[in-house]
């Protein structure tokens, strides 16, 4: 059973903790919680260190990780069922055997900590799902359930049997590339060197029917715009964007435009409204570059808290004070809400269809919104739905259902390829 929060907790992240309150305020938040509770909540991003899933220690078990957003125990608090997390590597520009075999490990070491979480640490706590029938399965045994997602093909170097592999440990999605050109496709950023492919490059081809004979959904959350069409042209089955949010809304080269959402629903794919805050509200562009430059400055590209987490004190003390400093000049614009992550998740319904749409938050990778900023606030984001008039049936479709729709399509695409089917 999960851990009821209190009515009282859920108003004071929400709205104000002083507003009056109402019959109807009452049976509203009654009516989210009943419905937080019998639908399977999904979160299809978070990122992890392999050092936080060692026992005897504090760790993602007993919850004794500092400033963590994601844990077993903050999971259990919030009602957040299921959730994706990331076998990340970060973009190297060193593309040789030793580069890719420390992606390599760094990915292997990822998957471990999470097979050691539910086989040794807490199986009777958390399951490892490798199918949406196991999601089920799981989630009806009262046990939260695990599943992993790679974020960069960076890891499976010049190999593509590699997916495979990682398939059979119990990856379940790929994204080609992330913050930075690969070898297998062109990020969103395209950094340093603008496109390199054009897109995929023919390994990043080779990548994609491999992921559809391995059951693996292709992610197309951080490739580029024609990384991503051509991989949903190509792609036999569904494809989801993992943690991404709307560029008519928020001008962000991470999140999807029209054209790209045009294309998700004709592929029959997903996209994971992402509660990211400068991907729901854009800051100017002044903040924008100065902020790059001192990401830039201090090597922090892509690896979001963790990066900041793994910095000596006199290090993160100097990047604090620049960071003031930017935040003096170029004042950053409100932190985005849950409201702002429901108006995305609104837009995308109203523009492909509601079996199309999905919630992530990116927590641990830089993740967060005023309401969600870990997991034991999760409810807040069904409570926000309930408000907008979003049904049940809705509801459960955004929080898993379209997403193990996906899941169940990609696992019949590759069952006929293995049978050798056209």
């Amino acid at each position: 059973m999960r851990v009821v929060i209190s009515a009282l907790l859920v108003i004071g992240t929400v709205a104000c903790a002083s507003a009056p309150r109402t019959d109807s305020e009452d049976a509203l938040i009654a009516k989210a919680r009943g419905i937080h509770d019998r639908v399977i909540t999904m979160d299809t991003h978070v990122d992890i260190q392999p050092t936080a899933f060692v026992a005897d220690q504090p760790n993602y078990v007993n919850g004794r990780l500092p400033n963590q957003q994601v844990d077993l125990p903050r999971m259990e608090r919030g009602g957040l069922d299921a959730v994706f997390f990331s076998i990340y590597q970060g973009q190297q520009q060193d593309f040789t055997p030793a580069g890719y075999q420390r992606a390599h490990d760094l990915a292997m070491a990822k998957v471990e900590a999470i097979r050691r979480m539910t086989t040794t640490m807490a199986p009777d706590r958390i399951g490892l799902a490798t199918t949406a029938a196991d999601v089920r399965r799981i989630a009806a045994s009262g046990r939260k359930v695990a599943l992993m997602g790679m974020e960069n093909g960076y890891a499976l170097g010049e190999d593509v049997s590699n997916v495979k592999k990682f398939a059979d440990l119990g990856v379940r999605y790929l994204s080609l590339a992330h913050n930075g050109n690969n070898h297998l496709a062109d990020s969103n950023n395209g950094q340093p060197d603008g496109e390199r492919h054009g897109g995929l490059s023919a390994l990043g081809r080779r990548a994609v029917a491999e992921a559809n004979r391995a059951g693996v959904i292709l992610d197309i959350s951080h490739p580029s715009k024609k990384s991503n069409l051509q991989t949903m042209e190509l792609s036999r089955a569904p494809v989801i964007a993992s943690h991404s949010a709307m560029r008519a809304l928020a001008n962000h080269t991470r999140n999807l435009d029209d054209e790209e959402l045009a294309a998700l629903e004709r592929n029959g794919g997903v996209v994971q409204v992402v509660a990211f805050a400068s991907y729901l509200k854009v800051p100017s562009a002044e903040r924008t570059q100065a902020l790059a430059a001192l990401r830039q400055e201090f090597g922090l590209t892509g690896g979001g808290n963790q990066a900041l987490r793994s910095m000596t004190p006199e290090r993160r003390a100097q990047y604090d004070a620049k960071l003031a400093d930017v935040d003096r000049r170029f004042p950053a614009p409100p932190r985005a809400t849950v409201k702002d992550l429901v108006d995305h998740i609104d837009y995308a319904v109203k523009r492909i269809g509601i079996d199309h749409v999905g919630i992530s938050s990116d927590f641990d990778g830089g993740g967060g919104i005023d309401g969600w900023n870990d997991a034991t606030e999760t409810f807040n984001v069904t409570l926000e739905l309930v408000r907008r008039g979003y049904s049940e049936a809705d509801i459960a479709k955004l929080w898993s259902g379209n997403l193990l729709r996906v899941m169940e399509e990609v696992e019949r695409v590759a069952a006929q390829l293995q049978r050798g089917g056209a």
